[in-house]
């Protein structure tokens, strides 16, 4: 990992499951320092951070190094690099432009990360016949201040599961499954509110593992709202990443033995 090319970590393992958080990442490669227009906490309050601690679920694990402020990899690669301001929530990134070359050497490293993902996926493929990623993210859920009201629970569930271009006719058991399982699971006496694209329905990054393996993958996008932490100074309760760990490891026997039905 000294490769400053490399903005993402990966872990393979010998199951059908992969667990990724590809946004956990907040760091910024030197060059684009000097440009940055926005601080540490403004920059972490926009990232997932801790998702990565979930990906523990996972056979294969991979994890985004970098901030989405440099690259995002959950977005088309045209889109990938954020240049103006309604390309990033209205924050304005960058003190200038940057250049065409800073912008190839971003694109660059997102270029090396599908094409490795795309090797591990193929390798999987090959091996299994079919499996599953948990594509994990994290949404804010207190844009109007530290001391401003939250948002309407009604629509913003504690988990949001996005299965916008997921393959019904293949995969419908096992989302279900998987949803069904998660609602159950005894969260601190309770259950969590689990709702199917109510706040997203899945970005890019499962969008092209769809397009990518037709038919033998399937791609959850799970989207945690902050609950977890305080998205303001990034603090978070350690019970609640423990409790949320347990909550997904609950669902890997159920998803695998729905898989194994494919």
């Amino acid at each position: 990992m000294k490769d400053q090319n490399v903005i993402w970590k990966t872990e393979i393992g010998k199951g059908p499951l992969v667990a990724a958080a590809i946004h956990d990442g907040h760091k910024i490669r030197e060059e684009l320092m000097g440009i940055m227009a926005l601080n540490e906490a403004i920059r972490l309050r926009e990232e997932d951070p801790f998702t990565s601690l979930w990906t523990i679920v996972g056979s294969t694990k991979i994890t985004g190094l970098n901030s989405r402020f440099e690259v995002d990899l959950n977005r088309p690669r045209e889109k990938a690099v954020y240049i103006n301001p309604e390309d990033s929530w209205g924050l304005k990134v960058w003190k200038e432009k940057p250049s065409n070359k800073i912008i190839s050497n971003s694109l660059k490293r997102y270029d090396a990360f599908y094409k490795e993902v795309k090797s591990i996926f193929s390798d999987l493929e090959k091996q299994f016949g079919h499996f599953v990623v948990f594509d994990m993210h994290s949404y804010n859920h207190r844009r109007d201040g530290v001391k401003g009201d939250i948002a309407d629970p009604k629509l913003n569930p504690e988990v949001n599961i996005g299965t916008g271009t997921v393959n019904r006719k293949i995969w419908e058991q096992l989302l279900n499954r998987f949803i069904e399982d998660l609602r159950s699971y005894n969260y601190q006496g309770r259950s969590l509110d689990v709702r199917e694209n109510i706040k997203f329905k899945g970005g890019h990054f499962s969008k092209w593992i769809h397009e990518t393996f037709p038919k033998s993958a399937c791609s959850i996008a799970i989207e945690f709202k902050k609950f977890f932490m305080d998205e303001w100074t990034g603090k978070p309760d350690k019970n609640h990443l423990k409790e949320i760990e347990m909550a997904l490891k609950s669902t890997v026997p159920g998803v695998l033995e729905e898989l194994r039905k494919i």
